[in-house]
């Protein structure tokens, strides 16, 4: 059956039961999930189509095109998923997703995504706070970030067998960041699992920053007491830094950040102008005070 924006996955199927049979698909029978609680923490924005959001995205995992995740990513097996936990934990271990996640209230957050290359959507995601997970697993003192790694799978994912990037994937946050309440850790979109190419099955969204930090197909988590190494900047730190906050006053080397070209708003309605941390500045700006963030990008 094909999708239809205007129809929704909660039109069709009561919400409760749809999380939960996820959940049983998950292999997380434990999985609890609440009423959507995004109230106060989404946009009143209009969310895009789940064609769009699914069809343009940024996954070098399955090619550099902005449609080759939609090609490629259906041969990638998302089930059974484990993350490893390591480094200043309390309960490090490999985690079946569904036992990581069991009892995380699952959330609705309609939230702008800004991509670096000054486009943006606004995405339905469905997750659970990412400061929920870390204080069910413990954070040992001395722990100062949040590191993340991607699946490497290159039977799966064409994109890994070559081009420069050195995989896995990494991103990371400071530990303050991470336990903000807008960040979070999604597993679906429109009222059902996230689709491969969106980052199947878990994905960090940290929406006041630019989507490369939201790292996608998460396979290991890890509390450290350094700064951990990001991919972008890794590959080109003059461009990318470890930070990303999106700040429309401080441009790309190849390209002004002023402003974005909106994903479905059409030919002639498609750009407005970037709101620094995304528009989430009252909830976010404190993180950063006394910091240059025109050399701190």
């Amino acid at each position: 059956m094909s999708y239809k924006p205007d129809l929704r996955w909660s039109d069709v199927t009561p919400r409760q039961l749809f999380l939960n049979r996820r959940q049983l698909i998950a292999g997380a029978a434990a999985f609890a999930a609440s009423p959507a609680l995004a109230a106060g923490f989404s946009t009143d924005e209009a969310p895009n189509s789940l064609e769009d959001i699914s069809s343009y995205n940024n996954y070098y995992e399955f090619g550099y095109d902005k449609s080759d995740p939609a090609s490629y990513a259906g041969g990638l097996k998302t089930s059974p998923w484990s993350v490893v936990v390591d480094g200043l934990v309390d309960k490090p271990g490999t985690y079946d997703l569904g036992d990581l996640i069991a009892g995380q209230p699952i959330e609705e957050r309609i939230y702008r995504f800004r991509c670096v290359e000054a486009w943006s959507m606004v995405v339905p995601w469905q997750g659970f706070q990412l400061s929920g997970l870390l204080n069910k697993l413990g954070v040992k003192p001395g722990a100062k970030y949040v590191a993340f790694e991607t699946l490497v799978r290159p039977e799966e994912m064409p994109g890994q067998t070559g081009g420069s990037i050195e995989w896995p994937y990494r991103e990371g946050l400071r530990l303050d960041e991470a336990m903000n309440p807008l960040t979070i850790l999604a597993t679906g979109l429109y009222d059902q699992p996230i689709p491969n190419q969106n980052g199947a099955p878990i994905r960090l969204v940290v929406p006041w920053k630019y989507g490369f930090k939201s790292i996608k197909a998460i396979v290991k988590i890890s509390l450290t007491d350094q700064k951990p190494q990001t991919t972008w900047n890794m590959l080109q730190p003059n461009e990318y830094g470890f930070y990303a906050n999106v700040n429309p006053t401080v441009d790309h080397p190849r390209w002004s950040q002023a402003s974005e070209r909106m994903i479905g708003a059409g030919l002639f309605g498609g750009r407005k102008d970037t709101l620094m941390f995304n528009g989430y500045g009252d909830e976010v700006a404190g993180l950063y005070s006394g910091m240059d963030l025109a050399q701190e990008y």
